[in-house]
């Protein structure tokens, strides 16, 4: 008789002695005595009392759907809810009109705590602190690295992503708890089946729009190597939480400006859906690609059980979503923001030949930012955010401010202190030479980037391959360099 081992080898002799030898030794008696035990435990109408609740189950659920002659058919709330939410006639548009009143909700309630929020960090704490550390007699350039860079980029960092986190991150979680988000991923099973990858894939996007990592973490549901593999490739084109301010700040500052106030918020929302609607064309465009070039096979199939709708739990949901979203994601932010802040600060005022080594630095990236429609800044900017997403708009505003001396600000101070509200941050990012077509083609380079360098780990670790590691790293970001720099030569070509 031969022993297998736990993953299937067959063991040799000397392998089964020890197997035998190593642990105490199970005899008959022992198993029967175990089973004797268990038998009073469970008791004598284990048999009986498991057949009547199968039978109960089966006539329960037998009972809902069928109806029988001269029977009123029975109203199940949410079988008639899913005839709305899951049609292929009402269930798109649906959902994208939902996700846009998300948005405009965040968006209209997140300027007013977020002034609030700049007034008190920026505005009061700022200046008590340069007081304060004149009064004590700290050193220009100490004061200068701790104040103007590391305190500034995390106050604006909790000003600008507080607010909407605070406001997005509970409206999706009772979205969640109310079962509607497996509806999206039934809606969208079809789709990712016909572009070649698996329906569970829809599981892992919606996790990506909170996390790219988590994202990536949560494609292990899918069984199929290959398709894992695209799962994870794709899941940057999940806008991810550290996106989200970004985009719907540049969207308000620029797209919701081109529309009368009353206006600004929906069209602002709409603008951000429009990308983040973007993201899962091109999720399903790349995955269609893969799948029959790199990553070629067969799409598997699964079954998806929808949970039964459920009154939102508001006040656990908001709770647990501010702790276990808002506050970790913004404690991320913050932790990258601060090394992020000192590194600005020193490359705008450690200077060479008279000059900062962030001035060369922009002007070597700027020819090749302004072909892409974008800028210096910005391209230096990705840069130093490749820790974390977070910091590219707190990174933009220092160094447009530091390099312009935006709002009567020098480049050695004060960075960030007057961008307390939209208008003045229009303003600053104006003197950078900021136009509309830089701002659209951010929106769409910030969906369209390599991942965040967690992310990019996380990939390694969970595919175990350097090569489709580099993949999901270089893909995206060649698609926003191409993608932009065709959105702005047609841009300037037809004169807009």
């Amino acid at each position: 008789m031969s022993v297998l081992a736990t993953d299937g080898r067959q063991l040799s002799t000397g392998d089964e002695r020890r197997l035998v030898t190593d642990g105490p030794r199970v005899t008959p008696d022992d198993i029967l005595q175990t089973a004797a035990r268990l038998r009073r435990e469970v008791g004598q109408g284990f048999h009986e009392q498991l057949m009547a609740d199968m039978y109960a189950d089966a006539a329960q659920l037998a009972g809902r759907a069928v109806t029988q002659p001269g029977e009123a058919q029975r109203f199940d709330l949410d079988r008639a809810i899913d005839r709305i939410v899951t049609s292929r006639l009402w269930g798109f548009p649906l959902m994208i009109l939902l996700f846009t009143l998300v948005f405009w909700i965040t968006i209209a309630g997140a300027n007013i705590p977020s002034q609030w929020l700049s007034s008190l960090l920026i505005g009061v704490v700022y200046p008590w602190l340069n007081s304060a550390a004149a009064a004590i007699g700290v050193p220009g350039w100490l004061s200068g690295l701790l104040i103007d860079g590391v305190y500034l980029a995390t106050a604006w960092v909790v000003s600008v992503m507080l607010p909407p986190m605070a406001i997005f991150f509970p409206l999706f979680t009772l979205l969640e708890d109310f079962g509607y988000l497996p509806r999206v991923a039934f809606n969208l099973d079809n789709a990712f089946r016909k572009s070649g990858a698996h329906g569970k894939q829809a599981l892992s996007m919606m996790m990506g729009f909170g996390c790219n990592a988590a994202g990536v973490v949560a494609t292990r549901v899918i069984d199929s190597p290959r398709e894992r593999i695209i799962a994870m490739i794709t899941n940057n084109f999940a806008l991810c939480n550290g996106r989200w301010p970004t985009q719907i700040l540049i969207a308000t500052i620029f797209i919701g400006g081109l529309v009368p106030a009353w206006l600004a918020g929906f069209v602002s929302a709409a603008a951000v859906v429009s990308i983040a609607v973007l993201g899962v064309a091109f999720t399903f465009g790349v995955s269609w690609f893969l799948s029959r070039t790199m990553l070629r096979g067969e799409v598997s199939t699964f079954s998806l059980e929808l949970p039964p709708y459920r009154p939102p739990r508001i006040r656990q949901t908001i709770v647990t979503s501010l702790i276990d979203r808002t506050i970790y994601v913004l404690w991320r932010a913050v932790v990258f923001a601060a090394p992020a802040g000192a590194v600005i600060w020193l490359i705008a005022n450690v200077t060479i030949a008279g000059q900062p080594i962030a001035v060369y630095l922009v002007n070597f990236l700027n020819p090749f930012g302004l072909l892409l429609g974008l800028n210096g800044v910005i391209l230096l900017a990705y840069v130093v955010a490749i820790p974390a997403n977070e910091i590219v708009i707190p990174t933009v505003l220092m160094l447009t401010v530091l390099l312009t001396g935006a709002s009567g600000i020098d480049s050695g101070a004060g960075v960030l202190v007057q961008t307390n509200s939209n208008a003045t941050i229009l303003s600053v990012l104006g003197a950078g030479g900021w136009t509309l077509l830089t701002g659209v083609n951010l929106m769409l380079f910030s969906l369209l980037h390599n991942p965040c360098s967690t992310t990019i780990y996380t990939i390694y670790k969970e595919s175990g391959s350097k090569k489709w590691t580099a993949v999901a790293a270089l893909l995206p970001l060649a698609m926003g360099l191409i993608v932009t720099f065709v959105v702005a030569q047609v841009w300037r070509l037809v004169g807009i």
